[in-house]
């Protein structure tokens, strides 16, 4: 299994993953495809996926992720099992060339199975079952070097994808959404999720999506003596109409980056909202 952290560790510093893709391609006219989110540009326009990829690196990121945020099974169930699978090969295809040339890791999005702010459940645990094995083995049957589950808020699903990957040996992240209450959308309280992760072999255990005066909250009494990272919601606008903006500058969040670097971080990113200027800012931090 690879250990991408292992480099951050002889190098002294975090990695740098990439910041926002959907609102980015929001913010550049293109329109959200109902539950497929943003994964019809992979087909539609690759050029643009490419090109946000490519900025990103440039912007000096160490990790970029595949437009696959939606296309796992479920979120893709009115389309053809083919289609669904043309999708993620060519997402992870257009990440693959932006990274060729480039000391870069591909990390494979692999998103809740419904909506990410859902409280009620609707769909069984086989459903779950089969909706996570199968996208998390296409992404890295397509070439990812690790999987990123991001945004993760249920713990039934993230019981079911810890024990799959460490089963088969996937390298893999589970990155949390919290509560302003420190808790899983289904009520668990944020130790007790980490503790049973980091029983089941992650390379990390992330934090995304999160505002970041609930990350400050987090922050304070969390020891992070483990692999971690973080990579918050730089967003604003109302989420339900899609029309996600910017609400946390680049220089703002360089102030939540030098509060980062105090736990001695794996990673750091952004997410929603976020562009290649705060991918940016927090390299000018880190490069001191």
């Amino acid at each position: 299994m690879v250990n991408i952290f292992s480099l951050a560790r002889r190098i002294e510093r975090p990695l740098i993953l990439d910041g926002a893709m959907g609102s980015l391609l929001q913010q550049k006219g293109i329109k959200s495809a109902g539950k497929a989110w943003m994964a019809h540009v992979n087909i539609e326009k690759p050029s643009v996926v490419y090109d946000i990829h490519l900025d990103y690196i440039n912007a000096g990121a160490d990790i970029i992720t595949t437009n696959t945020f939606r296309t796992n099974p479920l979120a893709l169930s009115k389309i053809t099992l083919s289609k669904n699978i043309k999708l993620v090969i060519q997402s992870v295809g257009i990440a693959l060339e932006a990274a060729k040339d480039f000391s870069v890791f591909v990390a494979g999005s692999n998103a809740p199975a419904e909506d990410c702010y859902q409280v009620k459940r609707t769909v069984t645990k086989k459903e779950l079952i089969y909706n996570h094995s199968a996208h998390i083995n296409l992404l890295m049957s397509a070439g990812v070097d690790f999987i990123l589950n991001e945004t993760m808020s249920h713990f039934d699903e993230i019981k079911i994808i810890c024990t799959y990957c460490s089963k088969e040996n996937i390298p893999y992240i589970i990155s949390l959404f919290l509560t302003e209450d420190l808790q899983l959308l289904s009520g668990e309280k944020t130790e007790h999720v980490i503790k049973y992760v980091l029983d089941h072999n992650p390379l990390a255990v992330g934090f995304n999506c999160i505002m970041p005066d609930v990350f400050r909250k987090l922050f304070k009494p969390q020891k992070l003596n483990f692999n971690w990272g973080a990579y918050l919601n730089c967003g604003s606008g109302d989420y339900s109409d899609n029309s996600i903006k910017c609400g946390v500058t680049p220089d703002d969040y360089g102030v939540l980056t030098k509060l980062m670097l105090k736990k001695n971080p794996s990673f750091i990113g952004a997410c929603c909202g976020s562009s290649p200027s705060h991918i940016r800012s927090i390299r000018k931090i880190i490069n001191g």
